[in-house]
């Protein structure tokens, strides 16, 4: 069973080859992240045009990389939601042309979903990655962090799960992004927090974490403020100073401390509810997915905090991709899920899970 999977629901272009929903046999990822940075986040229009004009020669990419010929191929998986809109717009009525010509079952794919699957890659002859030796097993608890999303999903199995909680505004990675921007670290904002904290100091500032009715779901909009505040007050000034206006009047040294204990509170805070929901639930593994699972101080409080090991994946598996659309479809096409109408998919911007 072979399936190419086709991501493009933000800013990167990506296309890969899963045989059996455990072997990576190529994965292809264009980005336009340079685009982006000088305007401090993603701009819609430019991620989709800049799909336009990658999606069919990172598509052969995948195909060249995986020594594969279209009729090796079973089917095809697409992200249809969630995602900016023209972004997915790209990659679904590609899937669905080629689906129809290439005469290739196709399928439909959860983005959010999809995250959660890269952990289900084991083995690759591709240089440079280092997969879980094996995949985990149900019932299985997902805390899926990433730009746009924060969320504690029990899979009991296969397309069979509970979305426990998720954030009620901001995700994790949306306020690494805000916090970076009022320091004035580059964009995006995870990455800079984490570089930045590596040489400050985590207990140096006290900042909030957020209290919810519902017990698994986060808020990151108080320690983002808070974090807006305590610059005001270390540069003498009241709380309507430009934020923008922060980053010049802070030195090294505070803009470091004020990372790292953002990021400790940010960290502990998914980290308090993943513990909570493992203590409820008692699942026979654990997995953390998105593109925040790639921070190494996240993995080092679970491995610490949690009494059971958790496999990361590669680091590359973490932010968007195509394996972990194609692994999920190689799932959906053994386990008998229903295909998508190649004449009729649709994108959907706002899917959750």
């Amino acid at each position: 069973m072979k399936i190419l999977g086709i991501e493009t629901s933000c800013d990167e272009t990506a296309a890969a080859v899963v045989e059996d929903g455990q072997r990576l046999l190529s994965n292809a990822v264009l980005s336009s992240m340079d685009l982006h940075k000088v305007y401090g986040g993603v701009v819609p229009e430019i991620a989709a045009r800049s799909h336009v004009e990658a999606i069919s020669p990172v598509i052969e990419q995948a195909l060249t990389d995986a020594k594969c010929s279209w009729d090796d191929l079973d089917g095809i998986a697409v992200t249809y939601g969630a995602g900016l809109g023209g972004s997915l717009l790209i990659g679904v009525m590609t899937a669905r042309t080629l689906a129809i010509v290439k005469k290739k079952l196709l399928y439909g794919i959860n983005h959010v979903e999809g995250h959660v699957y890269a952990n289900f890659l084991t083995s690759t002859s591709l240089p440079g990655y280092h997969l879980p030796a094996e995949q985990p097993t149900f019932p299985l608890l997902a805390l899926i962090v990433s730009g746009g999303h924060s969320q504690l999903v029990l899979f009991r199995d296969h397309f069979d799960y509970t979305l426990l909680g998720q954030t009620r505004d901001d995700a994790i990675g949306e306020a690494f992004d805000k916090v970076a921007k009022i320091l004035g670290l580059p964009y995006p904002g995870g990455p800079s927090i984490a570089e930045a904290a590596k040489r400050g100091n985590p207990n140096k500032y006290q900042l909030p974490k957020a209290k919810m009715h519902g017990a698994y779901d986060f808020s990151f909009s108080g320690p983002k403020t808070a974090v807006l505040r305590l610059a005001q007050e270390l540069c003498g000034q009241d709380y309507a100073f430009p934020s923008f206006k922060l980053a010049g009047l802070l030195n090294e040294s505070q803009k470091q401390d004020i990372a790292a204990s953002f990021q400790r509170v940010a960290i502990e805070t998914v980290g308090d509810k993943a513990l909570q929901a493992y203590t409820e639930f008692q699942p026979a593994s654990v997995v953390i997915a998105g593109g925040v699972a790639a921070n190494q101080e996240l993995r080092r409080q679970l491995s610490q905090r949690l009494p059971l090991p958790i496999a990361y994946t590669d680091p590359k598996l973490c932010t968007d991709n195509g394996a972990m659309i194609a692994t999920l479809g190689c799932f959906k096409a053994t386990l008998g899920q229903p295909t998508a109408d190649p004449y009729s998919l649709e994108i959907a911007p706002n899917l959750s899970m």
